[in-house]
């Protein structure tokens, strides 16, 4: 078995974590996949934490998963994780700390063999309306959705090149990654959903800036394109929380590639449960 819990935006909600950490003692999976927006909603928000947990990483989260590896010792699971587009990346040198005591495993941007399997992940998402840049880029050129707000304005809590900020893509990204590998047995953990389905539909129906209407799809057409053509076997997404409400659908299939989406707009936890060998019957609970 190769049974695996994918969880994502969970912005810091104490009750969702304690729901995933007592889901985990209970069904014991061999994986988790944590999708990004893992931290307390917003730049502000993670410079001044509760008082209960001022570093949320180290007090909260890492303390948590080690009673858990601690409660759990060789059943304890595969932790994989990233970050998202409301996880400031200043943050990104505590859960690679964290990463080195074997609470989990940081994969952005990398790619982790596990038994045949190859795990790959990504935390960039297209331009949003949102102000903090840290996780956003270019999507496949320079191309700008009305409403959002380029990734060479707004701010950064980290600092990158300027020919960063206004020349890279996800695109290009996703080519350099991913170069003369073969994709066959391949999971990738991304923040962003593909364009034009059922799991990036925002709720801006009808809503127009200077008499232009905006698209109700926000995902991107960089990993479209690249689910289409290299058909990984399976990718998981979450950002767009109220996709799967106003779709009614939490998965699709492109190809031969099973996506789900662990997003979700409610106070409760979304949690995808699937198994590796068997994705066709993954379920998605609510708790």
């Amino acid at each position: 078995m190769n049974s695996c819990f994918f969880v994502s935006d969970l912005h810091g909600h104490i009750d969702r974590y304690e729901k995933l950490f007592n889901e985990i003692r209970i069904e014991k999976p061999k994986i988790v996949f944590l999708g990004g927006d893992l931290l307390p909603s917003g730049f502000i928000a993670n410079r001044s934490i509760d008082i209960a947990h001022k570093d949320f990483i180290n007090d909260f989260l890492v303390n948590n998963f080690k009673i858990l590896q601690s409660e759990l010792g060789q059943e304890y699971p595969k932790v994989f994780l990233i970050l998202g587009n409301d996880d400031p990346r200043v943050r990104e040198a505590a859960i690679i700390q964290a990463a080195s005591s074997g609470v989990w495993t940081y994969i952005h941007n990398r790619n982790i063999k596990y038994n045949q399997f190859d795990i790959f992940g990504y935390s960039y998402v297209p331009p949003t309306p949102f102000l903090l840049k840290d996780w956003e880029k270019y999507d496949v050129s320079r191309f700008l959705d009305v409403g959002c707000v380029a990734p060479t304005e707004g701010y950064r809590s980290f600092p990158v090149s300027e020919q960063e900020k206004g020349y890279s893509t996800i695109q290009d990204d996703l080519k350099k990654m991913t170069a003369e590998k073969d994709l066959h047995n391949s999971i990738f953990l991304f923040h962003a959903p593909p364009y034009q389905t059922y799991l990036d539909r925002a709720a801006l129906d009808g809503k127009v800036i200077d008499y232009v209407p905006l698209d109700v799809h926000v995902g991107s057409i960089a990993i479209k394109r690249f689910i289409e053509q290299k058909q990984p076997l399976i990718t998981l997404h979450g950002h767009i929380h109220e996709s799967a409400f106003i779709t009614g659908k939490w998965r699709q299939k492109i190809g031969r590639t099973f996506l789900f989406s662990a997003a979700h707009h409610k106070h409760e936890l979304a949690i995808v449960k699937f198994d590796l060998t068997n994705p066709s019957r993954a379920e998605r609970v609510l708790i």
